[in-house]
């Protein structure tokens, strides 16, 4: 089976979706010619045309009303936003037209588009280029958010986004495109082709949307995370020599619940993780669900680790991001509590 970073197993999985169905678009800023700032796009206008890949003005606005529009004349977009802190002027479109079209049309008009928007910190982006908003479309009906956090997830995922009637955000961790992160910057970074899943299947295959994936059966505590912060919480496990069940969310809308009480209810605690700031984050609504489901299980408060209420600094970019040694500390005062 071939091995595959997440930048490779993304690319192949618009390409797989190219080559099955002629109505699969793909552009955005720079993604054409130059093949994307982080070359997730390469060689597929080469290969499809100018027609099915190309560049699009910097209009993120623009990119994501030209896509509402397409899908709705039975197009699938597949379109890139450079970074997640971009999205912001393409809100709107995102929220008033794309998410509610099928809604506003009683079922007579879908809306198949996925937004890719690359997330979150750990490459020194500072303010602009760091950004966790994930929360801001949870909270939106009609829109499906996946955060990926390996090559194999990250194809079988966008492929089923893609093959989905409704929008979907997709997120990618950019600390994890070239290799696995567990906090420790310091460290070299394992790459994808010495990873087990970094051994992604060529061809066509789904993931589906809304099942989570226990990455590190436990049963001390139960650790909900995505992205990034999955690796993170495994090192924290190991290093604190806590059996921490991690769950790696993998889809934040529609989200498993069914997976998360399941855990809980067995290791009657509960930690949250993630890297966005910590007031109104998803991890509210996570540690709501958990208390609302698990109450007469939790020995202890549901904990939360994440980024703090600031910008994304770029000099302190290591106090800012919840690494081993937060996640660490999170759990032993949940053991202890």
């Amino acid at each position: 089976m071939p091995r595959m970073t997440m930048i490779e197993a993304i690319r192949s999985a618009m390409d797989v979706a190219m080559g099955r169905d002629d109505n699969v678009v793909v552009f955005g800023e720079d993604v054409g010619y130059f093949g994307g700032v982080f070359r997730c796009t390469q060689g597929l206008q080469q290969k499809y045309g100018r027609e099915r890949c190309f560049d699009a003005p910097i209009s993120e606005l623009g990119i994501v009303g030209a896509a509402v529009g397409m899908a709705a004349y039975g197009l699938k977009p597949c379109i890139e936003i450079q970074f997640a802190d971009y999205v912001y002027p393409a809100y709107d479109q995102i929220v008033s037209e794309a998410a509610r079209l099928r809604y506003r049309s009683n079922g007579e008009f879908t809306c198949p588009i996925v937004i890719r928007m690359p997330t979150g910190g750990g490459i020194f982006g500072g303010q602009t280029h760091s950004q966790s908003p994930e929360a801001l479309f949870t909270h939106v009906s009609g829109l499906k958010v996946v955060v990926p956090s390996n090559p194999l997830d990250a194809k079988g995922l966008l492929i089923a986004s893609i093959e989905d009637p409704d929008p979907v955000i997709f997120l990618e961790p950019k600390r994890l495109y070239n290799g696995p992160f567990d906090g420790h910057h310091d460290r070299p970074v394992t790459a994808w082709s010495k990873h087990e899943l970094g051994e992604v299947p060529d061809g066509h295959y789904t993931t589906p949307l809304g099942k989570a994936e226990i990455r590190r059966p436990g049963s001390a505590v139960t650790v909900l995370a995505y992205g990034t912060m999955v690796y993170v919480a495994q090192a924290a496990a190991e290093e604190t020599g806590i059996d921490a069940e991690v769950i790696d969310l993998r889809t934040l809308l529609p989200l498993d619940l069914e997976t998360i009480v399941a855990s809980v209810k067995k290791t009657r605690r509960c930690v949250v993780v993630h890297e966005a700031t910590l007031t109104s984050g998803f991890g509210a609504e996570l540690v709501s669900l958990v208390q609302e489901n698990c109450f007469y299980h939790l020995e202890a408060p549901v904990a939360r680790v994440t980024g703090w209420d600031t910008p994304y600094p770029h000099a302190q970019e290591w106090d800012y991001f919840p690494g081993p040694k937060r996640v660490g500390e999170a759990l032993i005062e949940t053991m202890e509590a």
